[in-house]
Order: structure tokens, then sequence, then C-alpha cells
């Protein structure tokens, strides 16, 4: 197997290295008040389902790690993301009950501009064009970063059982000041509930690995349904 250099620092699109970490923003009435409010819904490439092995910091370390779960690996590559791929419809199908004009869109969050204030609760991406080109008011982004199953480690030693992970962010951005009107960091872990190492098929873990998928789903779609 080839080794994979994992990067343990992902940098988002909201929160940049010389910022501090964006907190959670929760969603109010008054974001989506007006009836038929349009929004327009991106949802960023998934990235690839995998394992993940932080802490095993040099290459040696990270060789002998993806060795000792060769048949974990090979089973977590197999794995699909369910319904994950339509969150963005399902979310859009949400707002429509509840009388707003959402539209799927596909951005390059890379291509825009940087935003720059010292500001709190405001986008790092200059979002503020997106209203007059796409013709809506408001901006919910769907990113993922991270899809798989995670196990901690001190560079040859695991430290913990593996996890069931999905990690990103979702936020709504309001397109007239470029304000964060909702920001939910994604930072799901669920640990198998029985025992995990039960190659080839691992139960414990892949039942696991789908309850993090509901669970990511349920944290973007809950506080617009409410």
């Amino acid at each position: 197997m080839n080794t994979r250099l994992f990067l343990a620092a992902l940098a988002f699109v909201i929160t940049g290295c010389a910022t501090a970490p964006q907190v959670p923003v929760a969603l109010t009435p008054k974001a989506l008040a007006t009836p038929g409010t349009r929004v327009a819904i991106a949802m960023t490439e998934l990235p690839k389902i995998n394992t993940f092995f932080p802490g095993a910091s040099c290459l040696l370390c990270m060789a002998a790690a993806e060795l000792n779960h060769t048949a974990m690996t090979a089973h977590v590559q197999k794995l699909t993301y369910e319904e994950l791929p339509k969150l963005n419809a399902q979310l859009a199908a949400v707002m429509t009950k509840k009388g707003h004009q959402p539209r799927l869109v596909n951005i390059n969050l890379e291509a825009l501009p940087d935003f720059k204030t010292d500001a709190p609760n405001f986008a790092r991406k200059d979002f503020r064009g997106l209203k007059q080109s796409m013709g809506v008011e408001k901006i919910v982004v769907i990113q993922v970063t991270m899809v798989g199953i995670e196990r901690m480690y001190s560079t040859y030693i695991p430290v913990a059982e593996p996890k069931a992970v999905v990690k990103g962010q979702s936020f709504m951005v309001n397109l007239t000041d470029n304000s964060l009107e909702w920001y939910t960091p994604i930072d799901i872990q669920k640990a198998s509930d029985g025992n995990w190492d039960e190659a080839p098929a691992f139960p414990g873990l892949t039942n696991a690995y789908f309850q993090t998928l509901e669970m990511t789903k349920d944290q973007v779609l809950v506080p617009f349904s409410n």
C-alpha cells in the first residue's frame, strides 16, 4: 500500500490560519422570516471515503499504521455515501416546504475573493457578488472535508479505538453584507457499539459509519426544519 501523508490541519474557507476559529452561529427565525426568500444552496465535492491515522507523524509511522489496518482500509474504501450527496437537494425540499425559493448551484469557493474584516461572524470569502449574478439573497454552503474511519496514534502506537468520522462545516451567508446568519462546524465521531475488529466486514464500525452520515444530515437539515 502506498504511504499517505495525512494532513492534520484542514484549511477551511471560513476560518483562515491567521484568524480565530469561527464559533457556531445559531439560525434565528429572523434570518428566513420573509416568505419567498431566494436562497442558493451549494455543496462542495465530497472527499474520498478513507481511513485516517492522525498522530502517526513520520513516514515510517504512517506506513506501519496503514500496514496494521490493511483489511479495515480495504473495507472502508468500499463503503458508500448513502444519501449524503443528496443533502443539498434535501435541504432545498425543506426550504420549499417553508415557502422559500431555493436553487441548487455550483460554486468554486477558492475562486472567490477574500473578505477582509476583523469583525466576528462574517464569511472569510466574499460571497456578495453572487447576489446579482445568481439573483439570490442568501447562500447556504455545505462543505464536507473528511469521511471515513479515524484512529488516533502517537507515532507508532495507537492510542484509541477507531471511530467513524465526518468533518467539515456548513453555513449561510447574507449576500447583502457577507454576514454569517448560520454556521455549524461538522465534527461527528462515533465509535463501534461492540467489538470493532471484526474483519473482513467490520459490522460495528460499518454501523457507526452510517450513523455518522445520518447525524451529519440532521445537523444540516434540522435547524431549517424547525
